[in-house]
């Protein structure tokens, strides 16, 4: 499976409306915030997406359940009132939950890589999508270490199917320890209504304030 499959099927959020869900593109998620951070862009000048950039660098890989990582710990909390939330469009081993039919929306995504390539180079990639996103502004962003990995996180507002939305986003890169030096990606995503970020705020911070990823 290459990268750029991922990016088609696996590295995307779902929308959800009280009829169903429909796939979502990729770019859609993403929102930034003005900070001192750049992103990298092609000779041309043309912005190079993190998916495009591992893809060229030939890098290929495998989502993976959470629950099956044996050298990894990824969890992402439940509040009370969320279920678990299945999708056909979700690559397999996604997990996401939802709070009732609608938003907000919480999406976990473990990807096992396999090939080498730049980790620092590729996380200054990881805001092109949110810059593709129809009308977002900014909210909060860092490329900062998270938990002792490389990371990318970007928050901010955006427009979806002719609703205002707002989306926490994080991209995590661990390492395993030698000898394995196992590499995985992982996309924490969650998604909401702009217009009731303060009513939500409570179920949404406690969903990103226990979102963690351990070694084992």
């Amino acid at each position: 499976m290459t990268f750029r499959h991922w990016a088609g099927v696996g590295l995307v959020a779902v929308a959800v409306t009280g009829c169903g869900a429909e796939k979502v593109d990729y770019q859609s998620v993403w929102s930034t915030s003005p900070t001192t951070t750049t992103t990298t862009t092609t000779a041309s000048g043309a912005p190079v997406p993190i998916a495009k950039y591992l893809e060229d660098s030939g890098v290929t890989g495998e989502p993976v359940a959470p629950q099956q990582l044996t050298d990894l710990t990824v969890t992402m909390p439940q509040p009370k009132g969320w279920q678990q939330y299945n999708n056909p469009n979700m690559a397999p081993g996604t997990q996401m939950i939802a709070k009732g039919d609608t938003y907000p929306t919480a999406t976990l995504i473990v990807f096992k890589l396999k090939g080498d390539f730049d980790v620092t180079e590729a996380i200054k990639h990881g805001y092109v999508d949110a810059e593709l996103s129809q009308n977002f502004h900014r909210l909060n962003a860092s490329m900062d270490n998270w938990r002792g990995f490389p990371s990318a996180m970007i928050e901010g507002s955006y427009d979806l199917n002719g609703a205002r939305m707002h989306s926490y986003n994080r991209i995590v890169i661990p390492t395993t320890a030698p000898p394995a030096n196992q590499r995985y990606l992982i996309q924490f995503t969650v998604t909401g209504f702009a217009e009731k970020a303060a009513e939500q705020a409570t179920d949404i911070e406690a969903v990103i304030k226990g979102f963690d990823v351990k070694l084992k």
